[in-house]
């Protein structure tokens, strides 16, 4: 299973097995997602983190 690298509206950024939704894009529905961020122990909007490559 893929781990997604995701970034909480508080600014930590930890990975996750799932983003509920991924499939359908942001184009969509947006590309934040509600999840339970390690660090504030609380529900938060989180986004993906884009890579880096150089």
């Amino acid at each position: 299973m893929e781990r997604t690298v995701v970034r909480c509206v508080e600014g930590h950024v930890f990975s996750t097995a799932s983003f509920p939704m991924q499939n359908l894009g942001p184009g969509r529905i947006g590309p934040g997602r509600l999840l339970r961020c390690p660090r504030c122990a609380r529900l938060r909007h989180s986004v993906p983190v884009a890579s880096e490559k150089r």
